[in-house]
């Protein structure tokens, strides 16, 4: 039988998604409830076998092979797999720059 995980969104993931939400709110109303259910269904579906996101490419060629991603184009979600539960740890753009992302987010704990 497979482990079942608990999903847990960190607060920065959630305002990653909210903030997608936002933006495609003023781009194309009638698509964000549709996109908003698929990031979340697809980060909900991690509640069994969570490893089968990859290592997240940037950061195992810096040898951090301890977050994960699955990617939803043009989405990436990152998360950490922890004993009984899957760490969302954010939900980024793929067509930006992710190692500028995160090293945003570690230099200034304000974003």
């Amino acid at each position: 039988m497979n482990k079942k995980y608990d999903i847990v969104w960190s607060n920065i993931a959630e305002n990653d998604l909210k903030n997608i939400v936002e933006y495609i709110a003023d781009d194309s109303p009638p698509n964000v409830l549709k996109i908003f259910k698929r990031i979340k269904q697809k980060a909900s579906s991690l509640y069994t076998f969570p490893e089968r996101g990859r290592i997240v490419p940037e950061l195992r060629d810096q040898g951090i092979l301890q977050y994960r991603e699955l990617v939803i184009s043009p989405w990436r979600i990152l998360y950490r797999i922890s004993e009984k539960s899957v760490l969302v740890l954010s939900v980024l753009d793929s067509r930006r720059n992710i190692e500028d992302i995160l090293l945003k987010r570690l230099t200034n704990s304000k974003s």
